[in-house]
């Protein structure tokens, strides 16, 4: 009984003390929006700018492609040699591979 008594005291002496330990206690551990949760709240922004700004980059590329498309005629022939293999009626097409590029057997 001496011990509730003098751990009643000391609550009662120090009662601001305590209640601001228990309340950032409640804020850091126990709140749902606790220093765990927000820490891995940033971590997830900060990879979702990485990736709007990976897409941001590839739309711009392909924007900037797509008006050359549209102003040259010659850089339409270009692409549809390089990527897509076409030719003229009397062309022979050559395609070399990187040896590190085939599938495995």
């Amino acid at each position: 009984m001496g011990r509730l008594l003098t751990f009643w005291s000391f609550i009662k002496r120090h009662k601001y003390g305590v209640a601001i330990v228990l309340f950032l206690l409640f804020i850091s551990v126990v709140d749902e929006n606790n220093l765990w949760s927000r820490y891995q709240r940033r971590v997830e922004i900060a990879d979702l700018r990485r990736e709007i700004d990976k897409f941001q980059a590839q739309y711009d590329e392909e924007t900037a492609q797509l008006e050359a498309l549209e102003r040259d005629p010659q850089a339409a022939e270009r692409m549809a040699r390089e990527r897509y293999f076409m030719k003229r009626p009397n062309e022979d097409v050559f395609v070399f591979v990187e040896p590190d590029s085939l599938p495995d057997e």
